[in-house]
């Protein structure tokens, strides 16, 4: 892990940009944390984290409020990095789908999303791995938002992740549910009800197959970004919870 910039958000949070393999990355840690802070995985939508860093950095000034680390990383294929065409072909082939009002089928959503599982997972696992090596850096570790499907994966094959916050606003593979009835730890879902670009059915049956022993679907009215401060908050208080 390489920083390439450093700057402080009002004396309150301490904002690092680095790379790691060529992946850029962004760490925000409380400016004024006398002990190794708890961290939280901020995976961002597939859009380019300059696109997404507004959002990004609220959930971040928000975390180092309550004593928490958090990093992103860009996803493969977002941003500056290399566009993946078979992915960018299924993109195409699912917004023209959803313009002429056809269903999505299996095999573009396997298309899009199974690939970006298989790449993200494992970058995920070697960020962890960096920050953890860091002195301000401890556990426990949690993960919150991003596609749900990589969440899903990340619960089950990475040990160090406590707890998750999960924002079903994407597309699920079928191969995912049998993944999901792997997961174990506690879960917090969000679900917009009318999101646009989203199978409501495919993610209330997704919830139902999590494993997980203690999970909560919070719904809201409302379209893809139209998620509520008061939604954020409670996923703010269950991993504080969990974490803590």
């Amino acid at each position: 892990m390489r920083f390439t910039s450093e700057q402080r958000l009002d004396d309150a949070v301490l904002e690092r940009e680095f790379t790691l393999d060529e992946i850029p990355g962004i760490l925000w840690t409380p400016a004024s944390a006398s002990a190794p802070a708890p961290l939280i995985l901020l995976s961002p939508p597939p859009l380019g984290l300059r696109k997404t860093y507004p959002r990004l950095v609220a959930r971040a000034r928000h975390a180092a409020a309550d004593g928490f680390a958090t990093a992103t990383i860009e996803l493969p294929g977002s941003g500056d990095r290399p566009r993946l065409p078979a992915a960018e072909q299924a993109l195409a082939d699912l917004r023209r789908a959803m313009e002429a009002g056809e269903p999505v089928s299996d095999e573009v959503i396997d298309a899009l999303i199974l690939p970006l599982v298989d790449r993200a997972v494992p970058e995920w696992q070697a960020a962890l791995d960096a920050l953890l090596a860091l002195p301000e850096i401890g556990g426990p570790v949690g993960y919150s938002g991003g596609v749900i499907s990589i969440g899903t994966r990340l619960a089950v094959v990475e040990p160090r992740i406590s707890a998750a916050v999960l924002f079903a606003g994407s597309f699920v593979p079928r191969a995912m549910f049998e993944e999901a009835r792997q997961v174990t730890i506690p879960l917090h879902v969000l679900l917009q009800w009318d999101d646009e670009g989203n199978d409501r059915q495919a993610a209330l049956d997704l919830f139902d197959a999590f494993g997980s022993k203690e999970k909560t679907l919070h719904a809201n009215m409302g379209g893809h970004t139209g998620v509520p401060q008061s939604a954020g908050d409670e996923a703010g208080r269950f991993l504080a919870r969990h974490l803590k």
